[in-house]
């Protein structure tokens, strides 16, 4: 029988416990690592045989999980991967299909467990959740704010002043204050920094530097 070799990684010990504790007793799987960084990750899957990555999105190191998922599949094209994390961010989904990433899942938001994942996507199938979770950004839901008023949202996280926003976006100045004031009515908040602060504690929009 074959027995698909696991790696997990996740900058939280109890994830990367409980993830583990999924797969004993499991005759077809095994866990051949877990990892709390990504900083020997490229090296352990170049020697070693590895079948499947867990990974969470966020870690503390300067690389993200979508950074490595692409360095893993460059490396060993075979590899599967399942994203996970605990963040509600809304583009994270389309970001894992666009990339290639063979399954998505939410740490508290999904019903099914992540070994079921595992055993899908070891099957051939690509495992997403049809949407993110639903949560509240100030007195209003993160299904009430757009798409466009989102990709600014997620810049203004960052510290950007609107200029500065306005550039990264490509769109006029004026259009951000717009979008940004429109935010404000829908969520109640009085300020733009009370804006930004409700965004960071609900997960709705997380800023990632691409490298």
């Amino acid at each position: 029988m074959k027995r698909y070799k696991v790696m997990i990684i996740d900058d939280q010990e109890m994830a990367r416990q409980l993830f583990a504790w999924y797969f004993e007793g499991q005759e077809d799987y095994v866990v051949v690592c877990q990892a709390g960084t990504v900083s020997f990750v490229e090296e352990f899957v170049k020697t070693n045989q590895v079948d499947v990555v867990i990974m969470d999105v966020l870690m503390k190191d300067d690389v993200n999980g979508f950074v490595m998922a692409k360095r893993i599949k460059k490396i060993c094209p075979q590899i599967k991967i399942v994203m996970v994390t605990s963040m509600p961010e809304v583009s994270w989904i389309n970001k894992a299909k666009n990339m290639g990433i063979d399954s998505f899942w939410y740490k508290e938001a999904s019903q099914e467990t992540i070994l079921s994942v595992v055993k899908r996507t070891m099957a051939g199938e690509r495992v997403y959740p049809n949407e993110p979770p639903k949560v509240s950004v100030g007195q209003a839901f993160s299904t009430e704010i757009t798409e466009r008023e989102l990709e600014v949202l997620r810049v203004m996280t960052k510290g950007s002043s609107n200029a500065a926003i306005a550039r990264e976006l490509g769109i006029a100045e004026n259009t951000v204050k717009q979008h940004i004031r429109h935010m404000m009515e829908k969520t109640g908040c009085e300020s733009r920094t009370e804006l930004a602060i409700e965004a960071r504690l609900s997960g709705v929009v997380v800023y990632m530097e691409d490298q």
